[in-house]
């Protein structure tokens, strides 16, 4: 059953009619669905599983995995139930309280021998043998701490002495633990920011180097690199922690450090809310897509600096808007719980660190109910920014080339494209190029897993006829923006034991449109014959046209149908010179939105190991969302093209685009090889 609010106020929240009361309402909706698997006080939160061969835990056997998982379901619960605590310490969901259910469950959970402990850090260390580890109850720590803070008055301070020494022996074990140096480092941060606050001792040398390790992860505007990748980690890790130490220790202890992390957090508020589409809808992008809206709580961590400089009525239309993009799906819940997928349970996307109850992560958007109900957030009449400015074809484009982050609004549908660079993962890694390799990532059509071998979404796929393998591309190199084209660099199969010389590559050249994104790659490729394809966005497939059209050699397929919601969508698929032909695949599994999909592709063959052929592919797709025919002139673009070369086959020199809508773009790739990063 999707979730529908009861208290709506469309004169302060015109956009979503969504209050502090629809949130406290949506805050019970998913409560109700996990306490109804709660079979007595003493049981722990463990939901059902609908997906059971990636995530943990991996057998009946493995008891310290379902401690973990123990954990998890308590404190990614927590996230939602500690604000509701805060609003009404008596609130109650399928007739447990929810303060005396958490406070006992917290308080046994670092209780050692207590059947629900979920064990201490040296417990995990004996059980390992290991003593370089870090466990999964590191991560979960950090909720923990910010859960009770949030509700302090109706949890922690009703703990006696002795109960909050044993729950501050626990933590003080996992804070100067092992952790992963990336966002990791926070959680043993606010481990001992919480336990300092508390009055406990804490080792400051430890958090000393945590703190300079998380600052110096900074790539420029709001945005940290996360071990090698930019994602969500930057928003809902470095974006929510970084404040909450600020407050809790930073302002006091570290102030330069603290002014660095408002600082930061501030610059992503310059350009984030423009990362979300006109509806608020979150980008399915980068790991962890299970914990779909969490992606707000960077709003959430801006409101608790001193210095906030978030818009409040922009902040709290996208954080709603966001929301609903999940709640109100029919397909969101699996008996009662949110799935391991991002809309319905899509296994493709699920990561073997994550279990059943990982999906609570999202609770963290409810950090905002934290806010006093007088607080701006909840007080600003909602707006929508940039969207309430655009005109009606009018594309606005963002490139940040610290994170290597392109993303353009185009008001013309409503949608928000996602460009990306600097990524490498490795050549057999399916599941990260779908998640940070894709050439773009679409608001409204979210990444598609592969529907065949030699076919894969917003991303080539190259089949070298000499080794007789497929490739595709693993690393993308970013250039950044000139002239309103974005720059970017792939490889095929990328190696860096390797000369990039025996890599298949492509260089990468895309422009906005007012429904999409125009490409103009150019091929490097360094023995032939290969082939090639390029895949639209995936198409929900429930009940699909397809429309073949053809207009002076350029080819186009035209997809009307409906999501699996029933809002109608429509796609279109354009190819120029350097393609041989278009045509389109159907499959099943492979998509988020819907069981069935269709991808259309373009595909080209080069046959002559040594050959002076057309090396330019022209492309464009484009989406709407309603069955409204696009104008020919919008399916097809282009008025000419003018090239440097004397045979017109585009692989050197400027070249010029003419379209029909009177504008042009010179695509030049000379100098590129200089500018690369990655």
């Amino acid at each position: 059953m999707k979730f529908e609010p009861k208290t709506l106020d469309f004169e302060r929240s015109p956009y979503t009619g969504m209050t502090y009361e629809s949130w406290i309402e949506a805050g019970k909706y998913l409560l109700e669905g996990i306490f109804q698997h709660i079979g007595s006080f003493s049981d722990p939160v463990v939901v059902p599983r609908k997906e059971t061969k990636v995530s943990y835990p991996h057998s009946a056997d493995a008891v310290w995995e379902q401690k973990a998982e123990y954990f998890e379901g308590l404190a990614r619960s927590f996230f939602v139930a500690a604000p509701l605590i805060g609003a009404d310490p008596e609130i109650a969901v399928c007739g447990y309280k929810l303060r005396e259910y958490y406070k006992s469950m917290v308080l046994r959970s670092c209780t050692k021998d207590d059947p629900v402990s979920v064990g201490s850090y040296e417990q995990m260390q004996e059980v390992s043998g290991d003593r370089e580890r870090a466990f999964q109850q590191t991560v979960e720590t950090c909720a923990l701490v910010i859960c009770l803070w949030v509700c302090k008055p109706q949890i922690w301070d009703t703990y006696t002495k002795e109960e909050k020494d044993v729950i501050a022996a626990f933590l003080t074990g996992y804070a100067n633990g092992n952790t992963v140096p990336q966002n990791w480092r926070l959680f043993n941060m606010l481990d001992m920011a919480f336990l300092h606050m508390e009055g406990y001792p804490i080792d400051e040398e430890i958090m000393a180097e945590h703190a300079q390790a998380i600052v110096n992860y900074y790539a420029g505007d709001g945005w940290y690199r996360d071990g090698h990748s930019f994602d969500y980690y930057s928003c809902w890790a470095f974006n929510v922690y970084a404040p909450l130490w600020n407050l809790w220790y930073g302002y006091e202890h570290a102030p330069y450090l603290a002014a660095k992390f408002e600082e930061y957090s501030n610059r992503l508020m310059e350009t984030y809310p423009d990362f979300f589409d006109r509806d608020g809808f979150t980008n399915m992008w980068g790991r962890s897509n299970i914990y779909r809206n969490a992606a707000t709580s960077a709003f959430d961590g801006n409101l608790f600096l001193k210095d906030s400089r978030a818009d409040p009525g922009l902040a709290r239309r996208i954080c709603s808007g966001s929301l609903l993009q999940f709640l109100s799906r029919e397909d969101f819940l699996y008996q009662g719980v949110p799935t391991l997928g991002f809309y319905g349970q899509f296994t493709p996307l699920v990561q073997g660190y994550s279990c059943a109850e990982s999906p609570f992560w999202l609770g963290k958007a409810f950090l905002c109910l934290h806010l006093p109900k007088d607080h701006p957030f909840w007080t600003a009449k909602e707006h929508n920014g940039t969207w309430e400015k655009l005109g009606e074809k009018e594309v606005k484009e963002i490139a940040l080339n610290g994170p290597a982050l392109c993303f353009s609004n185009h008001q013309a549908n409503g949608s928000t494209i996602l460009r990306t660079g600097k990524v490498k993962k490795a050549p057999g890694d399916l599941h990260g190029m779908w998640n940070y390799s894709k050439l773009a990532y679409h608001t409204k059509y979210p990444w598609e897993s592969s529907p065949a071998q030699d076919v894969e979404a917003q991303q080539y796929v190259l089949f070298d006829q000499t080794s007789g393998q497929y490739e595709r591309c693993n690393v993308t190199f970013w250039r950044g923006k000139k002239d309103g084209v974005l720059y970017r660099r792939q490889y095929f199969h990328y190696s860096p034991e390797k000369e990039t010389h025996w890599n298949h590559a492509v260089n990468l050249a895309d422009f906005t449109v007012p429904y999409g994104i125009f490409r103009a790659d150019r091929l490097r490729l360094y023995r032939r014959p290969v082939s090639l394809t390029l895949g639209a966005f995936g198409f929900p497939d429930n009940g699909t046209e397809v429309i073949r059209l053809e207009c002076k050699g350029a080819k186009a397929i035209l997809l009307k149908g409906y999501d699996f919601t029933g809002k109608e969508k429509q796609l279109a698929m354009t190819v120029y010179g350097g393609w041989q032909e278009l045509s389109l695949v159907k499959s099943v599994g492979t998509n988020p939105d819907s069981e069935h999909s269709i991808v259309i592709y373009a595909k080209g063959e080069w046959h002559k190991r040594y050959s002076y052929a057309p090396g330019l592919l022209l492309s464009q797709v484009i989406t709407k969302e309603s069955l409204e025919d696009f104008l020919p002139e919008e399916i097809f673009p282009v008025e000419s093209v003018r090239c440097t070369d004397p045979q017109g086959c585009g692989i050197y020199g400027p070249v010029e685009i003419a379209l029909k809508d009177g504008t042009a773009k010179r695509i030049d790739f000379e100098g590129i090889e200089g500018e690369l990063s990655l």
